[in-house]
């Protein structure tokens, strides 16, 4: 982890190749530079490379930033503006922030704080995240750099495509209020309060969505949804406290006290009561 590492500082400098004193409080500019850290095995951890520097005491203010995650923390950040704290290696980014992971996951947002200690990249403002097959929605984010472990906190949606072969069903939209928590390594996603998920004819509500799926091909395993479960398929709703959909087997178990209302063609309503096991 970064924060075990042991950070220290090389800074090449396109302009003479000066080192710049701190003694002096006079902001020194420069163009071109390059700060680096290193483990404690003598291994690059990190990287950051601008057109523009500005010195003022600990503080560097940096252009068009491009900066580099390797070891276990591998990815690609760039921005428009930023500073970064020479003592704590702390960075704040800021206008056209974009995280590349190596898997390819990309994240957009208008201000980023990477904290190096925590290991954590951080902020209020509304962030996008998109691959080949996922995109996401969300006002908040606290992720690791390299994306694999990533919280959503509000006003989430999720966009997922899916394998199905018929018109309109190629695509599953998934809203909650928030927190929204994403593991690639326990191939996860859980979406909390007020969670609704949508189909073509298909409609999903829920107080927690636990959603597994494969990391290769992104296509849902297995649903576990809990209390306030609510099914509707056309007219027809079927409310229960949890329903476990799994898709190997396309069966959908509902338990807790299920309950099947059914609409008749002539208006009329029929239900259903206890433990049931659809498919």
């Amino acid at each position: 982890m970064i924060k075990n590492f042991l950070f220290f500082y090389t800074l090449i400098f396109i302009t003479a190749g000066i080192i710049p004193s701190y003694a002096d409080d006079a902001p020194q500019q420069f163009e071109g530079f390059n700060l680096s850290g290193y483990t404690q095995d003598g291994e690059k951890s990190w990287d950051v490379k601008g057109d523009t520097a500005v010195f003022m005491g600990t503080m560097i203010a940096m252009t068009n930033i491009i900066a580099h995650g390797y070891g276990e923390q591998k990815m690609n950040l760039t921005a428009k503006t930023g500073t970064v704290d020479q003592a704590s290696g702390n960075m704040h980014l800021e206008k056209d922030v974009v995280i590349t992971s190596d898997t390819g996951m990309k994240m957009t947002t208008n201000s980023l704080d990477w904290q190096r200690e925590k290991d954590l990249v951080t902020t209020n403002d509304q962030v996008v995240l998109v691959d080949d097959k996922i995109s996401a929605v969300g006002t908040g984010v606290l992720a690791h750099p390299n994306l694999k472990t990533a919280q959503m906190n509000e006003d989430v949606t999720v966009k997922m495509k899916t394998d199905s072969p018929n018109p309109g069903e190629d695509t599953v939209t998934i809203t909650c209020d928030g927190p929204m928590e994403v593991d690639q390594a326990k191939q996860q996603a859980v979406f909390n309060n007020n969670v609704v998920a949508f189909q073509q004819g298909r409609q999903l509500k829920a107080d927690r969505m636990e959603l597994y799926f494969n990391q290769e091909t992104k296509q849902i395993k297995e649903l576990v949804c809990l209390g306030h479960v609510a099914i509707t398929m056309g007219a027809n709703t079927t409310y229960s406290q949890k329903a476990v959909y799994r898709s190997a087997d396309q069966k959908l178990v509902l338990s807790g006290q299920p309950k099947l209302i059914l609409v008749t063609e002539q208006g009329g309503g029929l239900a259903a009561f206890g433990d049931k096991k659809s498919r």
